[in-house]
């Protein structure tokens, strides 16, 4: 069997795959799309970081190609439809820089409490300034952690060994399990106004695009300082400017940025600012843990040994015959992860119509891959998503009734959290479109697809037409509405489909209008 190694990889790696008797290994680099093409008919496993770009045209000439392994996590080099498509497993190994980012996060932090670049910079310069440069320690202090995954988790357990009270906001994390982290769950802005030291560790999604900004620094502390080595553009970096400026908060530390190399260098002349370029995952260890994962799972895959990580789905012939539901289901699951409010403590899965007489378990773990997609910083799949939501203590349970109501087939998913309890069912036409049919007791059709907003408001005339003038003035474009109530009157729910993304300012605008209860924006 013959391997090709695309990207340069740690050399412990290599030697791994070397060592595999019945494997012939090739290491070539730097190959654009069309050269990759006409080499990758004679391989049956190829080996990439994040320079190798695997297009749909690549896939197609892979006439023996049976994996395809990611040194690191993203995988949005890889044509995974195709991939999937052309039965081609494709795994990631998300889990080699894990500690090297926790310690990253770690050695900013301290760098900020001890002021160790201006310091270091000052004794360069020939100044001897112990006064000027008086830190503070972590020791009791309060520590406020954004998102408790994989990343998350390993700050917290060192900076328990430092004494730190730690706090965190995760809805995707039940109470027990923070209990067993020995952590305190609280509301996000409660957070902001009472951690000394606060660090982000969630993705950047619609959702979390400048979640931290004017507002929430106005919340912090004078004396708070913040940490973000996760993604660039969840700080609004200019409002970082300013609250820095100002003096609003004590300090900042960045390691990733909106725009990378940045365009805007006014931040790294600030005495209380301090950035890295990107170096959370750049150690040497972290580099060789990731070549040894890789290269072990390209032996096993060979081998048709068990793999984790992979990021496809696993089972083809189901997966045709379900693949509209597998669609919706993860679609539901990401409308309830991006609306739904609270701390997520269950999901109940139902499953209507003859259809679902067979194996659903595809079904139930896509609805999970959806709810946690648009939170996890981990790169979530249909193998690690049930773990994942087991490691966060919620509870998933299927019922299955052959009965039908108005639809032959639907899915009814309802998420419960420590605030409400919100249902959402969906079904498959016979196109294959999907459609959400019901959200709670309101019935209406709306398509799950690209940019959404969803409005609850009071049932009052006149309320379309605001909203569609109050879009309009801003450019944005309706698509599609879908409209539903209980009963005249009472209260109303709108999803609308539009061209793009509505600006936080047109959102906060819209929720000054009358009758509006809560928006929310939805990206599929």
């Amino acid at each position: 069997m013959k391997v090709l190694v695309s990207d340069s990889l740690s050399q412990s790696g290599l030697d791994l795959l070397y060592r595999q008797t019945d494997l012939t290994v090739d290491l070539k680099t730097k190959l654009g799309p069309t050269e990759l093409a006409n080499l990758i008919p004679d391989y049956d496993a190829l080996i990439i970081r994040s320079a190798t770009q695997v297009t749909a045209k690549v896939i197609r000439a892979a006439k023996n190609l049976k994996v395809i392994g990611r040194a690191g996590a993203g995988i949005d080099n890889i044509d995974l439809e195709t991939a999937t498509q052309q039965g081609i497993l494709v795994f990631n190994t998300p889990t080699g820089n894990t500690v090297a980012a926790a310690e990253h996060t770690i050695t900013l932090m301290l760098a900020l409490s001890r002021h160790v670049l201006p310091a270091g910079i000052s004794l360069r310069d020939g100044e001897w300034s112990r006064k000027r440069f008086m830190g503070g320690e972590l020791y009791r202090k309060t520590f406020g952690v954004i998102g408790v995954g994989r990343i998350g988790s390993e700050v917290i357990r060192r900076l328990q060994a430092f004494g730190m009270a730690i706090i965190a906001y995760d809805p995707y994390i039940s109470v027990e399990a923070a209990e067993r982290l020995g952590i305190k769950l609280v509301e996000r802005e409660t957070l902001l106004q009472e951690a000394d030291y606060i660090s982000i560790h969630v993705p950047l999604t619609t959702k979390t695009h400048h979640s931290i900004s004017s507002r929430e620094f106005g919340l912090m502390k004078s004396n708070c300082r913040l940490i973000n080595c996760a993604r660039g553009g969840i700080i609004d970096e200019e409002a970082l400017y300013v609250a820095l400026k100002e003096q609003q908060i004590a300090s900042a530390a960045l390691d990733v940025f909106e725009y990378e190399p940045p365009t805007d260098y006014r931040l790294m002349a600030l005495d209380n600012f301090l950035a890295t370029p990107h170096l959370g995952a750049s150690t040497a260890e972290a580099q060789e843990l990731v070549a040894i994962e890789v290269a072990q799972k390209v032996i096993d895959a060979l081998h048709q040994l068990p793999i984790e990580n992979a990021v496809n789905r696993p089972n083809m012939d189901q997966f045709e015959v379900l693949q509209p539901y597998l669609k919706l289901a993860e679609r539901i699951g990401s409308f309830q992860s991006q609306t739904v409010e609270g701390q997520i403590s269950e999901i109940r899965i139902r499953f209507n119509g003859e259809l679902f007489k067979k194996d659903v378990t595809l079904i139930t773990v896509a609805v999970q891959v959806g709810l946690l997609k648009p939170i996890l910083q981990d790169s979530v799949n249909h193998v690690n998503a049930p773990l994942r939501i087991q490691q966060r203590g919620i509870r998933v349970s299927e019922t299955k009734h052959s009965t039908q109501n108005q639809f032959t087939n639907s899915l009814v998913v309802t998420v419960v959290t420590d605030r409400t309890e919100r249902t959402v069912e969906g079904t498959v036409s016979s196109t294959d479109s999907i459609r959400l049919v019901r959200i709670d007791d309101i019935h209406l059709h709306a398509e799950p697809e690209g940019h959404m907003i969803m409005i609850y408001n009071q049932d009052r005339p006149g309320m379309i037409g605001t909203l569609g003038t109050t879009l309009g003035n801003h450019g944005i474009n309706i698509a599609d509405m879908a409209v539903g109530r209980k009963e005249i009157g009472s209260h109303a729910l709108m999803l609308i489909n539009i061209d793009s993304k509505v600006p936080r300012h047109v959102i906060s605008q819209i929720e000054t209008l009358p009758t509006i209860i809560f928006v929310k924006q939805i990206e599929f």
